[in-house]
């Protein structure tokens, strides 16, 4: 089930997530990203789901909520750094925990820790987070190496410059006549020995 976001209003609607988590008004650009408001609807998901889990379950829903929670946390950090090599490091560990997440959903499910109809749609939801992560990380790529061609072509550029200043005409050098050497003495000179 897919939940539109609405965050009109003048105090700053606030709306609720599928969920019924409560998301505010977006005040940091990652507030903005698709990807992190579907990580902060499975991070409500599974910590309602892990509420109910205890006994031997509780190793694996003590890693699965940290796994859930650096998800979201990972990508409001990456999208704040300032180079895109940063921020494609961050956004790919994220990439890693909803990984994690969906191995650890597996074990659950194995061990009956989780049921069938959740496990399905929350790994889903896991396959939407990693799609997103990965076309964010590769359009970031896709910048990067259109700068470095262009940063090429400049190079290239300036090298031929340089190669056709080569072979113009240099202008002489001007020498001083041989006559003016004795007009300037070492006792004109500003420089002084120390």
């Amino acid at each position: 089930m897919k939940k539109s976001y609405s965050y009109s209003g003048a105090a700053g609607t606030r709306t609720r997530t599928r969920n019924g988590a409560p998301m505010t008004e977006p005040i940091f650009d990652h507030d903005r990203l698709d990807v992190y408001r579907l990580s902060i609807d499975y991070v409500a998901s599974s910590f309602a789901i892990a509420k109910e889990l205890n006994g031997l379950h509780r190793h694996a829903r003590d890693q699965w909520l940290r796994a859930a929670q650096s998800i979201p946390l990972n990508i409001a950090e990456g999208n704040g750094k300032r180079s895109l090599k940063d921020r494609n490091r961050f956004l790919d560990i994220a990439r890693g925990s909803a990984l994690e997440c969906a191995s650890i959903q597996d074990v659950l499910f194995a061990t009956d820790g989780l049921g069938g109809e959740q496990h399905g749609e929350l790994k889903r939801t896991l396959k939407r987070i990693v799609s997103m992560l990965m076309r964010l990380i590769a359009r970031a790529d896709a910048v990067s190496e259109s700068s470095a061609r262009y940063n090429a072509a400049d190079e290239h550029e300036y090298r031929d410059a340089e190669y056709e200043y080569e072979h113009e005409e240099q202008p002489e050098p001007r020498i001083a006549p041989k006559d003016a050497a004795p007009l300037f003495s070492k006792s004109m000179s500003t420089a002084r020995p120390p």
